[in-house]
């Protein structure tokens, strides 16, 4: 819940009125209203939030901690939303620790809590996963220009957050068309990722050399000079390009996939 819908929740819950928790906080009614609405720009003042705390009888800091976290910014909230992930992630692998060490008999089956690494052919941290830029959308039909945040990526509008992608320079994009169906459809997001090399047989984000256009096909080399780039959807045809012509080929490591797809608005 947002800070002003503890606010309220807790106001109505103890029968306060509006009036008598804005009077006990020395603000206005309106204020508080626009407080628990969420129309007030900024978060209220420490002190407003400590006679509201001692009004409603919450432990104190409990509303301070909430705007605290409201003024900060959103990649330093993104990052401490992704140490605390971690440290619970940590705390429950050393309950199963604790757990197994107290199993009369029974040893701790400590690859069930942490992937191998030569399983993976790296190291392997233990991560709630990696924050991914959502880049604008793959064409899965022929190649469509669009703007890349000048790749490697830093900045994007969007993110979201994978866990078991462990390259830096992973990126996500949405599908667009229908070439990549059955297996994917359009909406589904798809992530990418730049540092692992594509073999024949990988969906791969295809960027072309000439303007920078890209498709997302699957991928075969069938000599030294030339690549085939195959839709899925058997009613477009395989195209085949020169080596030359293609300036990245990044595989699909992950799919998020729509379970609910919007409704069909055609006649």
């Amino acid at each position: 819940m947002s800070l002003g819908e503890i606010i309220r929740h807790r106001r109505e819950q103890l029968g306060l009125t509006q009036e008598r928790l804005a009077s006990a906080a020395g603000i206005s009614k309106p204020y508080l209203s626009h407080i628990e609405t969420g129309k007030a720009k900024n978060p209220p003042a420490d002190r407003i939030l400590r006679a509201m705390e001692k009004a409603m009888g919450l432990e104190r800091g409990t509303l301070t901690r909430i705007a605290h976290l409201a003024r900060t910014p959103s990649d330093v909230r993104a990052e401490r939303e992704l140490l605390e992930a971690e440290v619970t992630r940590l705390r429950g692998v050393l309950r199963e620790l604790m757990r197994g060490h107290g199993r009369r008999g029974r040893g701790l089956n400590l690859a069930k809590l942490i992937p191998s690494p030569k399983a993976a052919g790296n190291t392997v941290a233990i991560s709630a996963g990696r924050i991914v830029p959502v880049i604008n959308r793959v064409s899965a039909g022929y190649p469509e220009h669009f703007t890349d945040l000048d790749y490697p990526p830093s900045v994007a509008d969007e993110y979201i957050r994978c866990v078991d992608v462990h390259d830096s320079q992973a990126f996500a994009a949405r599908v667009v068309g229908d070439s990549m169906e059955p297996v994917y459809h359009e909406g589904d997001v798809v992530v990418f990722s730049p540092n692992t090399p594509a073999r024949n047989g990988d969906d791969c984000f295809v960027r072309f050399a000439d303007e920078g256009g890209t498709t997302f096909k699957r991928f075969y080399r069938d000599d030294d000079a030339t690549i085939r780039l195959q839709p899925l959807n058997n009613k477009y045809p395989a195209e085949v390009y020169d080596r030359q012509k293609i300036d990245g080929l990044w595989p699909a490591v992950l799919r998020i996939e729509r379970v609910r797809r919007p409704p069909s608005h055609s006649p």
